[in-house]
């Protein structure tokens, strides 16, 4: 049961919560061991919450899952976890992140409970409403991104990151939609009723305006957010994003993947060295040139 408990809490997808590290390393703050420290806990913190939200959705669409090819094999669906069980620890998660949280800094806490609420409002009720249910998504990683600005001492971090931030998750909650549609088919609806609202030709035309949005978004920090280098060497990463926003619709669209980002990113190693080169690239432009 232990293990169940420990799948169900999907470590995988704490890879997301990495947003938290964005204003640390756009801050220029990398290199300051107490702002490392402070980042580390909201990540732990940011973990330990979106833990308590993956149970309680499992909880919710239990019987849902179960329709599902893929999904019907995670713990609770499949009867390795006890319901129970499940409960106590998303409250004893939720709740030790808020506790924890509120010693270390008030807005922090504060962002955790918003996310919190946001998605018990997502789990129950924003997830069955059309367009709203990606957009409640993409507002949890903008939550994360700023988790990461209240828990340092921010000087030269740029409103356009929260921009960029959002796009680039609605991007790629649009892209879990349509693999949704894609995979499950006539039965999409069964799983999800939300599915039945959607249909592929108009996430491909939402894709196309959030991927647009996000390019320009983050185009338009590199050379005109302030406190950066003069030199506008950091105009030098955008191949990187267009390179990786351009993989990511490959794998959605010729692959037929996008249902797990995080599993992309663990996976394809073309994404995986243009991440890499970025992040190289961002840190020459800000901490050397």
């Amino acid at each position: 049961m232990l293990v169940g408990l420990l799948k169900s809490m999907r470590p995988r997808q704490w890879s997301k919560n990495a947003f938290v590290f964005v204003a640390l390393f756009f801050d220029r703050k990398i290199l300051d061991p107490a702002s490392v420290v402070a980042a580390l806990i909201a990540f732990v913190l940011l973990c330990m919450m979106s833990s308590a939200v993956y149970l309680m959705n499992d909880l919710v669409d239990i019987e849902n899952d179960r329709l599902h090819p893929t999904k019907k094999n995670r713990p609770l669906p499949a009867g390795e976890l006890s319901p129970l069980v499940a409960g106590v620890a998303a409250a004893i998660l939720a709740l030790s992140s808020l506790i924890i949280g509120y010693f270390v800094s008030v807005e922090l806490a504060f962002i955790l409970l918003l996310y919190l609420l946001s998605q018990i409002a997502y789990t129950f009720w924003l997830k069955h409403v059309v367009l709203l249910d990606v957009l409640i998504v993409a507002a949890g990683f903008i939550l994360r991104i700023a988790a990461g600005v209240v828990i340092i001492e921010v000087e030269r971090f740029s409103p356009w990151l929260y921009v960029f931030g959002g796009f680039l998750a609605l991007f790629m909650a649009l892209g879990k939609r349509r693999h949704e549609l894609a995979l499950l088919g006539n039965n999409a609806a069964n799983h999800r009723s939300i599915l039945e609202d959607y249909n592929l030709d108009l996430i491909d035309r939402l894709q196309g305006i959030v991927t647009t949005s996000a390019v320009v978004a983050y185009s338009l920090y590199t050379f005109l957010a302030e406190g950066l280098p003069e030199n506008h060497a950091m105009m030098l990463t955008i191949p990187f994003v267009l390179y990786g926003i351009f993989r990511y619709l490959y794998m959605i669209h010729v692959r037929g993947e996008g249902g797990a980002p995080e599993e992309i990113l663990l996976r394809d190693r073309s994404l995986q060295v243009d991440l890499l080169l970025y992040g190289i690239m961002v840190f020459v432009a800000l901490y050397v040139l």
